[in-house]
Protein backbone atom coordinates (compact mmCIF):
# COMPACT_ATOMS: atom_id res chain seq x y z
CA UNK A 1 0.00 0.00 0.00
CA UNK A 2 1.47 3.32 -1.04
CA UNK A 3 1.48 6.38 1.19
CA UNK A 4 2.34 9.58 -0.72
CA UNK A 5 2.67 11.68 2.43
CA UNK A 6 5.36 14.06 3.63
CA UNK A 7 5.53 14.25 7.43
CA UNK A 8 6.93 17.66 8.37
CA UNK A 9 8.92 17.44 11.60
CA UNK A 10 10.24 20.65 13.17
CA UNK A 11 13.05 19.51 15.49
CA UNK A 12 14.50 22.07 17.90
CA UNK A 13 17.87 21.64 19.58
CA UNK A 14 16.54 22.93 22.86
CA UNK A 15 19.46 24.41 24.78
CA UNK A 16 18.15 27.46 26.64
CA UNK A 17 19.73 30.93 26.65
CA UNK A 18 23.04 31.65 24.90
CA UNK A 19 25.28 34.71 25.15
CA UNK A 20 28.12 35.61 22.78
CA UNK A 21 30.30 38.70 23.22
CA UNK A 22 31.64 40.64 20.24
CA UNK A 23 35.13 39.35 21.03
CA UNK A 24 33.86 35.77 21.06
CA UNK A 25 32.16 36.26 17.70
CA UNK A 26 35.48 37.25 16.11
CA UNK A 27 37.26 34.36 17.82
CA UNK A 28 34.71 32.05 16.24
CA UNK A 29 35.26 33.62 12.80
CA UNK A 30 38.98 32.98 13.15
CA UNK A 31 38.39 29.37 14.22
CA UNK A 32 35.85 28.58 11.51
CA UNK A 33 37.15 30.55 8.52
CA UNK A 34 40.75 31.42 9.40
CA UNK A 35 40.01 35.17 9.26
CA UNK A 36 41.64 37.39 11.92
CA UNK A 37 40.24 40.89 12.32
CA UNK A 38 39.90 43.42 15.11
CA UNK A 39 36.72 42.78 17.08
CA UNK A 40 34.72 45.93 16.35
CA UNK A 41 31.09 46.58 15.56
CA UNK A 42 32.15 48.29 12.34
CA UNK A 43 34.12 45.25 11.15
CA UNK A 44 31.19 43.02 12.01
CA UNK A 45 28.88 45.15 9.90
CA UNK A 46 31.33 45.08 7.00
CA UNK A 47 31.62 41.29 7.20
CA UNK A 48 27.86 40.96 7.17
CA UNK A 49 27.72 43.16 4.06
CA UNK A 50 30.66 41.37 2.35
CA UNK A 51 32.65 44.63 2.26
CA UNK A 52 36.03 43.17 3.32
CA UNK A 53 38.19 41.22 0.87
CA UNK A 54 38.67 37.75 2.35
CA UNK A 55 40.16 35.98 -0.66
CA UNK A 56 36.94 34.26 -1.66
CA UNK A 57 35.65 33.59 1.85
CA UNK A 58 33.32 36.59 1.95
CA UNK A 59 30.11 34.58 1.48
CA UNK A 60 31.04 31.90 4.02
CA UNK A 61 31.92 34.47 6.67
CA UNK A 62 28.76 36.47 5.95
CA UNK A 63 26.71 33.34 6.68
CA UNK A 64 28.59 32.78 9.94
CA UNK A 65 27.80 36.30 11.21
CA UNK A 66 24.44 36.90 9.55
CA UNK A 67 22.32 39.08 11.87
CA UNK A 68 19.69 36.38 12.26
CA UNK A 69 22.35 33.78 13.13
CA UNK A 70 24.10 35.77 15.88
CA UNK A 71 21.03 37.46 17.37
CA UNK A 72 21.10 35.12 20.36
CA UNK A 73 18.46 35.14 23.06
CA UNK A 74 20.63 35.31 26.17
CA UNK A 75 17.98 35.14 28.90
CA UNK A 76 14.97 32.97 29.59
CA UNK A 77 12.79 36.09 29.48
CA UNK A 78 13.73 36.62 25.84
CA UNK A 79 13.15 32.98 24.94
CA UNK A 80 9.81 32.92 26.76
CA UNK A 81 8.64 36.05 24.97
CA UNK A 82 9.19 34.22 21.68
CA UNK A 83 7.59 31.03 22.98
CA UNK A 84 4.51 32.95 24.13
CA UNK A 85 3.85 33.85 20.50
CA UNK A 86 4.96 30.79 18.55
CA UNK A 87 3.28 28.30 20.89
CA UNK A 88 -0.06 30.08 20.77
CA UNK A 89 -2.98 28.53 18.90
CA UNK A 90 -3.28 31.61 16.69
CA UNK A 91 0.34 31.43 15.55
CA UNK A 92 0.26 27.69 14.94
CA UNK A 93 -2.91 27.98 12.84
CA UNK A 94 -1.34 30.68 10.71
CA UNK A 95 0.97 27.94 9.40
CA UNK A 96 -1.49 25.04 9.39
CA UNK A 97 -1.14 22.09 7.04
CA UNK A 98 -3.84 21.31 4.43
CA UNK A 99 -5.82 19.28 6.97
CA UNK A 100 -6.00 22.27 9.30
CA UNK A 101 -3.49 20.97 11.85
CA UNK A 102 -1.45 23.82 13.29
CA UNK A 103 2.34 23.89 13.52
CA UNK A 104 3.95 21.24 15.74
CA UNK A 105 7.28 21.53 17.59
CA UNK A 106 9.62 18.80 18.77
CA UNK A 107 11.73 19.96 21.72
CA UNK A 108 15.00 17.99 21.93
CA UNK A 109 16.20 19.10 25.38
CA UNK A 110 19.83 19.03 26.54
CA UNK A 111 21.36 19.15 30.03
CA UNK A 112 24.37 21.45 30.41
CA UNK A 113 26.31 19.86 33.27
CA UNK A 114 29.87 19.14 34.35
CA UNK A 115 31.53 22.00 32.48
CA UNK A 116 34.23 24.07 34.15
CA UNK A 117 34.09 27.06 31.79
CA UNK A 118 30.82 28.65 30.70
CA UNK A 119 31.47 31.95 28.84
CA UNK A 120 28.25 31.66 26.83
CA UNK A 121 26.25 31.69 30.08
CA UNK A 122 24.38 28.47 29.41
CA UNK A 123 21.81 27.37 31.97
CA UNK A 124 23.72 24.74 33.96
CA UNK A 125 22.02 21.91 35.82
CA UNK A 126 20.25 18.61 35.41
CA UNK A 127 16.66 18.94 34.12
CA UNK A 128 16.75 22.77 33.96
CA UNK A 129 15.89 22.98 30.27
CA UNK A 130 13.82 19.79 30.21
CA UNK A 131 11.67 21.05 33.09
CA UNK A 132 11.22 24.48 31.52
CA UNK A 133 9.73 23.02 28.36
CA UNK A 134 7.84 20.23 30.06
CA UNK A 135 6.03 22.85 32.12
CA UNK A 136 5.30 24.94 29.03
CA UNK A 137 3.77 21.91 27.33
CA UNK A 138 1.79 21.04 30.46
CA UNK A 139 0.29 24.51 30.71
CA UNK A 140 0.06 25.25 26.99
CA UNK A 141 -3.43 23.86 26.55
CA UNK A 142 -4.72 22.01 23.48
CA UNK A 143 -2.45 24.00 21.15
CA UNK A 144 0.63 22.32 22.64
CA UNK A 145 -0.85 18.87 23.08
CA UNK A 146 0.80 17.44 19.96
CA UNK A 147 4.25 18.87 20.66
CA UNK A 148 6.80 16.24 21.69
CA UNK A 149 9.68 16.34 24.19
CA UNK A 150 12.79 14.38 23.27
CA UNK A 151 16.53 14.05 24.00
CA UNK A 152 19.49 16.13 22.82
CA UNK A 153 23.04 15.56 24.10
CA UNK A 154 26.28 17.57 24.02
CA UNK A 155 29.41 15.45 24.55
CA UNK A 156 32.00 16.77 26.99
CA UNK A 157 34.89 18.77 25.52
CA UNK A 158 38.44 17.88 26.55
CA UNK A 159 38.90 20.93 28.79
CA UNK A 160 35.28 21.00 29.98
CA UNK A 161 34.42 24.17 28.07
CA UNK A 162 30.68 24.50 27.53
CA UNK A 163 31.08 26.45 24.29
CA UNK A 164 33.39 23.92 22.58
CA UNK A 165 32.13 21.14 20.29
CA UNK A 166 32.98 17.52 21.02
CA UNK A 167 31.98 14.11 19.68
CA UNK A 168 32.83 11.41 22.24
CA UNK A 169 30.20 9.70 24.34
CA UNK A 170 32.92 7.69 26.08
CA UNK A 171 34.60 10.90 27.26
CA UNK A 172 31.33 12.31 28.63
CA UNK A 173 30.89 11.43 32.31
CA UNK A 174 27.51 13.18 32.43
CA UNK A 175 26.01 10.87 29.79
CA UNK A 176 24.96 8.11 32.20
CA UNK A 177 23.96 10.48 34.97
CA UNK A 178 21.78 12.49 32.60
CA UNK A 179 19.75 9.42 31.66
CA UNK A 180 19.78 7.90 35.15
CA UNK A 181 18.44 11.11 36.64
CA UNK A 182 15.82 11.42 33.90
CA UNK A 183 14.59 7.93 34.79
CA UNK A 184 14.70 8.24 38.58
CA UNK A 185 13.83 11.90 39.09
CA UNK A 186 11.44 12.47 36.19
CA UNK A 187 10.10 8.97 35.31
CA UNK A 188 11.09 9.61 31.70
CA UNK A 189 13.24 7.91 29.06
CA UNK A 190 14.05 9.02 25.50
CA UNK A 191 12.62 7.46 22.36
CA UNK A 192 13.85 10.05 19.80
CA UNK A 193 17.30 11.66 19.67
CA UNK A 194 19.10 14.60 18.07
CA UNK A 195 22.93 14.58 18.27
CA UNK A 196 24.77 17.62 19.58
CA UNK A 197 26.79 19.34 16.84
CA UNK A 198 25.04 16.95 14.39
CA UNK A 199 27.88 14.49 15.12
CA UNK A 200 27.81 10.76 15.67
CA UNK A 201 30.72 8.37 16.01
CA UNK A 202 31.02 4.63 16.69
CA UNK A 203 30.66 5.06 20.46
CA UNK A 204 27.44 7.11 20.21
CA UNK A 205 26.21 4.85 17.40
CA UNK A 206 26.51 1.74 19.56
CA UNK A 207 25.16 3.46 22.66
CA UNK A 208 22.00 4.56 20.85
CA UNK A 209 21.57 1.04 19.49
CA UNK A 210 20.86 -0.24 22.99
CA UNK A 211 17.99 2.07 23.85
CA UNK A 212 16.83 4.78 21.38
CA UNK A 213 14.71 3.68 18.40
CA UNK A 214 14.58 6.89 16.33
CA UNK A 215 17.53 9.12 15.47
CA UNK A 216 17.06 12.45 13.65
CA UNK A 217 20.66 13.00 12.64
CA UNK A 218 21.46 12.45 8.96
CA UNK A 219 22.60 15.65 7.22
CA UNK A 220 23.60 14.23 3.86
CA UNK A 221 22.70 16.53 0.99
CA UNK A 222 22.19 16.19 -2.73
CA UNK A 223 24.56 19.12 -3.21
CA UNK A 224 27.10 20.32 -0.65
CA UNK A 225 27.22 24.07 -0.07
CA UNK A 226 30.19 25.78 1.50
CA UNK A 227 31.42 23.09 3.90
CA UNK A 228 34.97 23.33 2.58
CA UNK A 229 35.26 27.01 3.49
CA UNK A 230 34.28 26.37 7.11
CA UNK A 231 37.20 24.68 8.79
CA UNK A 232 35.35 23.30 11.79
CA UNK A 233 33.27 20.98 9.60
CA UNK A 234 35.60 20.09 6.71
CA UNK A 235 36.72 16.46 6.26
CA UNK A 236 33.81 15.27 8.38
CA UNK A 237 35.11 16.82 11.57
CA UNK A 238 31.60 17.61 12.82
CA UNK A 239 28.36 16.16 11.51
CA UNK A 240 29.89 13.74 9.04
CA UNK A 241 27.09 12.28 6.90
CA UNK A 242 28.86 12.24 3.53
CA UNK A 243 28.19 8.54 2.88
CA UNK A 244 24.58 8.49 4.02
CA UNK A 245 21.52 8.51 1.77
CA UNK A 246 20.54 12.00 0.67
CA UNK A 247 17.12 11.45 -0.97
CA UNK A 248 15.16 11.70 2.32
CA UNK A 249 15.08 7.93 2.76
CA UNK A 250 15.29 6.63 6.30
CA UNK A 251 17.46 3.63 7.06
CA UNK A 252 18.76 1.26 9.70
CA UNK A 253 22.54 1.66 10.00
CA UNK A 254 25.28 -0.91 9.63
CA UNK A 255 27.12 -2.06 12.73
CA UNK A 256 30.50 -0.69 11.66
CA UNK A 257 29.31 2.38 9.75
CA UNK A 258 26.40 4.45 10.98
CA UNK A 259 26.22 6.15 7.56
CA UNK A 260 25.56 2.95 5.62
CA UNK A 261 22.40 0.88 5.55
CA UNK A 262 22.59 -2.33 7.57
CA UNK A 263 20.79 -4.46 10.13
CA UNK A 264 21.08 -2.44 13.35
CA UNK A 265 18.11 -1.65 15.55
CA UNK A 266 17.37 2.04 15.28
CA UNK A 267 16.14 4.08 12.33
CA UNK A 268 18.03 7.20 11.22
CA UNK A 269 16.11 10.04 9.59
CA UNK A 270 17.48 12.97 7.62
CA UNK A 271 17.30 16.36 9.36
CA UNK A 272 18.75 19.53 7.81
CA UNK A 273 19.37 22.94 9.36
CA UNK A 274 17.43 26.19 9.14
CA UNK A 275 18.48 29.56 10.52
CA UNK A 276 22.12 28.47 10.68
CA UNK A 277 25.26 28.63 8.52
CA UNK A 278 25.58 25.25 6.77
CA UNK A 279 23.68 22.19 5.51
CA UNK A 280 20.62 24.32 5.06
CA UNK A 281 17.17 23.18 4.05
CA UNK A 282 16.21 24.92 0.80
CA UNK A 283 13.59 24.59 -1.92
CA UNK A 284 15.64 21.98 -3.78
CA UNK A 285 15.69 19.76 -0.70
CA UNK A 286 12.00 20.25 0.08
CA UNK A 287 11.12 19.41 -3.53
CA UNK A 288 13.29 16.30 -3.26
CA UNK A 289 11.27 15.08 -0.27
CA UNK A 290 7.99 15.71 -2.08
CA UNK A 291 9.31 13.93 -5.18
CA UNK A 292 10.09 10.86 -3.10
CA UNK A 293 6.60 10.92 -1.57
CA UNK A 294 5.14 11.32 -5.06
CA UNK A 295 6.50 7.84 -5.77
CA UNK A 296 4.22 6.48 -3.03
CA UNK A 297 6.87 6.44 -0.30
CA UNK A 298 6.04 7.97 3.10
CA UNK A 299 8.74 10.58 3.70
CA UNK A 300 9.88 12.35 6.85
CA UNK A 301 10.98 15.92 6.11
CA UNK A 302 12.77 16.97 9.31
CA UNK A 303 14.64 20.17 9.97
CA UNK A 304 16.25 21.69 13.04
CA UNK A 305 17.05 25.05 14.57
CA UNK A 306 17.73 26.34 18.11
CA UNK A 307 15.53 27.90 20.76
CA UNK A 308 18.15 30.58 21.47
CA UNK A 309 17.47 32.15 18.06
CA UNK A 310 14.26 33.68 16.80
CA UNK A 311 12.45 30.75 15.21
CA UNK A 312 9.66 32.82 13.65
CA UNK A 313 11.56 33.53 10.41
CA UNK A 314 12.41 29.82 10.16
CA UNK A 315 8.77 28.78 10.46
CA UNK A 316 7.70 31.29 7.81
CA UNK A 317 10.56 30.28 5.50
CA UNK A 318 9.86 26.54 5.70
CA UNK A 319 6.12 27.03 5.34
CA UNK A 320 6.65 28.97 2.13
CA UNK A 321 8.78 26.16 0.71
CA UNK A 322 6.18 23.58 1.68
CA UNK A 323 3.48 25.50 -0.15
CA UNK A 324 5.67 25.78 -3.24
CA UNK A 325 6.54 22.06 -3.23
CA UNK A 326 2.87 21.18 -2.78
CA UNK A 327 2.04 23.25 -5.86
CA UNK A 328 4.57 21.22 -7.88
CA UNK A 329 3.39 17.86 -6.52
CA UNK A 330 -0.41 18.14 -6.12
CA UNK A 331 -0.85 14.42 -5.47
CA UNK A 332 1.35 14.49 -2.35
CA UNK A 333 -0.20 15.02 1.05
CA UNK A 334 1.78 16.83 3.69
CA UNK A 335 1.11 17.20 7.36
CA UNK A 336 2.76 18.52 10.51
CA UNK A 337 3.90 15.75 12.83
CA UNK A 338 5.70 14.93 16.02
CA UNK A 339 8.97 13.09 15.57
CA UNK A 340 7.65 9.91 17.16
CA UNK A 341 4.37 10.14 15.27
CA UNK A 342 6.21 10.62 11.97
CA UNK A 343 8.59 7.73 12.61
CA UNK A 344 5.70 5.39 13.33
CA UNK A 345 3.82 6.46 10.22
CA UNK A 346 6.83 6.28 7.91
CA UNK A 347 7.79 2.83 9.19
CA UNK A 348 4.25 1.48 9.24
CA UNK A 349 4.37 0.70 12.97
CA UNK A 350 0.88 -0.16 14.09
CA UNK A 351 1.37 -1.92 17.46
CA UNK A 352 -0.79 -0.03 19.95
CA UNK A 353 -0.17 -2.28 22.96
CA UNK A 354 1.82 -0.51 25.70
CA UNK A 355 5.12 -1.91 26.87
CA UNK A 356 4.93 -3.23 30.43
CA UNK A 357 7.72 -3.97 32.87
CA UNK A 358 7.36 -6.48 35.69
CA UNK A 359 10.01 -6.51 38.40
CA UNK A 360 10.49 -8.55 41.55
CA UNK A 361 13.10 -8.60 44.31
CA UNK A 362 14.55 -11.46 46.33
CA UNK A 363 16.66 -10.75 49.41
CA UNK A 364 19.31 -13.08 50.72
CA UNK A 365 22.33 -12.75 52.98
CA UNK A 366 24.16 -9.60 51.85
CA UNK A 367 22.43 -9.46 48.45
CA UNK A 368 19.32 -8.16 46.72
CA UNK A 369 18.35 -9.89 43.47
CA UNK A 370 16.26 -8.08 40.89
CA UNK A 371 14.33 -9.91 38.18
CA UNK A 372 12.76 -8.02 35.29
CA UNK A 373 10.54 -9.18 32.47
CA UNK A 374 8.51 -7.46 29.76
CA UNK A 375 5.26 -8.34 28.03
CA UNK A 376 6.92 -8.10 24.59
CA UNK A 377 10.34 -7.65 23.04
CA UNK A 378 12.28 -4.54 23.96
CA UNK A 379 13.80 -2.36 21.27
CA UNK A 380 17.38 -3.05 22.31
CA UNK A 381 18.98 -5.96 24.13
CA UNK A 382 18.25 -4.79 27.67
CA UNK A 383 16.40 -2.18 29.73
CA UNK A 384 18.27 0.76 31.21
CA UNK A 385 19.10 0.14 34.87
CA UNK A 386 19.51 3.32 36.94
CA UNK A 387 20.51 3.39 40.60
CA UNK A 388 20.58 6.35 42.98
CA UNK A 389 22.76 5.80 46.03
CA UNK A 390 22.18 7.38 49.42
CA UNK A 391 25.18 9.67 48.86
CA UNK A 392 23.47 11.07 45.71
CA UNK A 393 25.41 9.23 43.06
CA UNK A 394 23.52 8.12 39.95
CA UNK A 395 24.84 4.86 38.52
CA UNK A 396 24.10 2.43 35.72
CA UNK A 397 25.04 -1.18 35.09
CA UNK A 398 24.30 -4.05 32.71
CA UNK A 399 21.73 -6.72 33.44
CA UNK A 400 22.39 -10.44 33.34
CA UNK A 401 20.46 -11.90 30.42
CA UNK A 402 17.98 -14.72 31.01
CA UNK A 403 15.79 -14.52 27.90
CA UNK A 404 17.07 -12.02 25.32
CA UNK A 405 14.77 -8.99 24.98
CA UNK A 406 12.31 -10.46 27.49
CA UNK A 407 13.84 -11.34 30.86
CA UNK A 408 16.87 -10.18 32.86
CA UNK A 409 18.28 -10.21 36.37
CA UNK A 410 20.73 -8.22 38.45
CA UNK A 411 22.31 -8.91 41.83
CA UNK A 412 23.08 -6.03 44.16
CA UNK A 413 25.89 -7.10 46.46
CA UNK A 414 29.47 -6.22 47.41
CA UNK A 415 30.72 -6.99 43.88
CA UNK A 416 28.27 -4.60 42.19
CA UNK A 417 26.34 -2.06 44.29
CA UNK A 418 25.85 -2.77 48.00
CA UNK A 419 22.10 -3.03 48.80
CA UNK A 420 22.40 -0.94 51.94
CA UNK A 421 23.75 1.99 49.89
CA UNK A 422 20.73 2.21 47.56
CA UNK A 423 18.21 5.03 47.76
CA UNK A 424 16.21 4.30 44.59
CA UNK A 425 16.20 1.96 41.59
CA UNK A 426 14.83 2.86 38.16
CA UNK A 427 14.23 0.61 35.17
CA UNK A 428 13.35 1.99 31.74
CA UNK A 429 12.84 0.44 28.32
CA UNK A 430 11.43 1.13 24.86
CA UNK A 431 9.89 -1.21 22.36
CA UNK A 432 10.43 -1.01 18.61
CA UNK A 433 7.29 1.13 18.20
CA UNK A 434 8.50 3.76 20.62
CA UNK A 435 6.37 2.82 23.61
CA UNK A 436 8.18 3.63 26.86
CA UNK A 437 7.91 1.99 30.27
CA UNK A 438 9.54 3.24 33.48
CA UNK A 439 9.35 1.55 36.89
CA UNK A 440 10.74 2.99 40.14
CA UNK A 441 11.52 1.27 43.43
CA UNK A 442 12.90 2.24 46.81
CA UNK A 443 16.19 0.75 47.90
CA UNK A 444 14.44 -2.12 49.67
CA UNK A 445 12.52 -3.04 46.52
CA UNK A 446 9.23 -1.39 47.45
CA UNK A 447 7.39 -0.03 44.39
CA UNK A 448 7.35 3.75 43.99
CA UNK A 449 5.56 4.13 40.68
CA UNK A 450 5.17 3.05 37.07
CA UNK A 451 4.89 5.17 33.96
CA UNK A 452 4.04 4.16 30.41
CA UNK A 453 3.78 6.44 27.40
Amino acid sequence: MTNPTVYVVHCIDTEGPLHESLQATFERIRHIAGVSLEATADNLRKLQNREIDLNGREEAVARIVAPSVIAYKDTWDKIDAMLDEIMSAEYRQKYADPSGQGWIYNWFAVDHVGFADNPRRRDMGYHNIFDHYRERLRTGGPASSRDELHWHFHPMSTYKEAHICATSFLNSPHLIETLARRVIERSWFPVCFRPGFHAERPDSHWFLEMWVPFDFANQSMSRRRGDGSQRDIEDGRLGDWRRAVWDWSHYRPAHDDYQREGACNRTIFKCLNVGSRYRLLDQTEVDLAFRRANEGLPTVLAFTDHDYRDMRPDVEYVYGMLKEAARKYPNVRWEHAGALQAARQALGLRDSAPLKLEAGFERSEGALKLRVRTNKDTFGPQPFLAVQTQDRRFLHDNFDFQTPRREWSYVFDRTTIRPESIERIGIAANDACGHVAVSLFDGDGSPVGQTSF
